[in-house]
């Protein structure tokens, strides 16, 4: 079966070029050979992308075109290798492709958001094995999906961060934030690391190079994440006596997720355990750190509260001592009448 499954592939392969060939106009052709030959049903392995990224990076047009073919080679294909190769694709372009093809994924489609990629419903059911691929591909489009929205907030490709010019003078501009606007960052961040550890406990596909160039790109973007997760609670940490009671509460549950992901990144990254505990003790610190001011300010709350109830009953009291003294004369002056 999977030998015929690769004589069907490699058919499909050269029917697919054989068809872009004949009918697309002489500018799209060479984009659209490129995006087919880079995501071929086999072999399972890394597709070679040097010439489509240096192809992306003639002009807007090229790049834009060049997008819209992999976007629709993903979106029509039911195969699980293919799929995967765009997805791989995609996050090649992330992390490594010119700015000009990077900018034109951001913008495609014009608003992004959740099932960006559309393949929440992906399914391969030629065999066990495809199904396995299956949920990596619903896995790592949802990854991708959380990467571009992230950076979308952060304003930049964080799984390229350690190497983007943006990333010159970071400390400095993140210091000029704002208190909501470092908490959205860590917040998008930790959401991020959530769906990191989402990936896929099935191994059974030990040899398939594709699902260990995935685990290689989710390793070098876990690294810039947490990088970028520690600035900004380096920078927030500075300001605890500063924030907001309701910055405090966004933030503290942001650190208890991140907190709660620490087993599985830990599992998923064993070689990354150093930057996993520092950002998880950091965490814990900031987040007990918040829970004790937020303890204290309700126990001030609280004493505020008494003081207030025992100065309104105060005027009661004293009439009532009134009263009683008054009450206590009369008698007084009634008993020496009798006298």
């Amino acid at each position: 079966m999977g030998r015929i499954t690769a004589i069907m592939g490699a058919i499909k392969d050269k029917a697919s070029q054989s068809k872009a060939a004949l009918l697309s106009n002489p500018t799209t052709t060479s984009l659209n050979l490129a995006v087919l030959r880079a995501t071929t049903h086999s072999p399972s392995a890394p597709p070679d992308l040097s010439a489509l990224l240096s192809l992306g990076n003639s002009s807007r047009a090229t790049a834009s075109a060049l997008i819209s073919a992999l976007m629709d080679r993903l979106h029509r294909t039911g195969d699980s290798t293919v799929a995967l190769k765009c997805l791989l694709t995609i996050h090649h372009v992330i992390t490594r492709g010119p700015f000009i093809l990077q900018d034109q994924l951001s913008i495609f489609p014009a608003s992004g958001g959740r099932n960006y990629l559309k393949l929440s419903a992906f399914r391969d059911g030629a065999s066990a094995a495809t199904l396995t691929l299956s949920a990596w591909v619903r896995f790592y489009a949802r990854y991708l999906e959380t990467l571009l929205f992230a950076s979308r907030i952060l304003g930049y490709f964080v799984s390229a961060s350690s190497t983007a010019p943006e990333n010159l003078g970071r400390d400095e501009r993140i210091s000029a934030f704002l208190n909501h606007d470092l908490i959205r960052d860590v917040d998008s961040l930790v959401v991020l690391i959530e769906e990191t550890c989402k990936a896929p406990d099935s191994f059974l596909l030990e040899s398939n190079k594709l699902i260990h160039e995935i685990m290689r790109l989710l390793s070098d973007d876990n690294f810039s994440i947490l990088d970028e997760t520690l600035s900004r609670l380096t920078e927030l940490k500075q300001r605890m006596d500063c924030l907001s009671f309701g910055d405090s509460v966004e933030l503290a549950l942001a650190l208890r997720r991140l907190e709660d992901c620490t087993e599985r990144l830990s599992v998923l990254f064993t070689e990354q355990k150093s930057s996993i505990e520092n950002s998880s003790s950091l965490a814990i610190e900031l987040r007990e750190k918040i829970e004790t001011s937020t303890r204290v300010c309700k126990e001030r709350r609280l004493l505020s509260f008494s003081r207030k109830c025992e100065s309104a009953r105060f005027p009661a009291r004293v009439a009532n001592f009134e009263h009683m003294v008054r009450i206590s004369s009369d008698k007084y002056i009634i008993d020496n009448n009798v006298l």
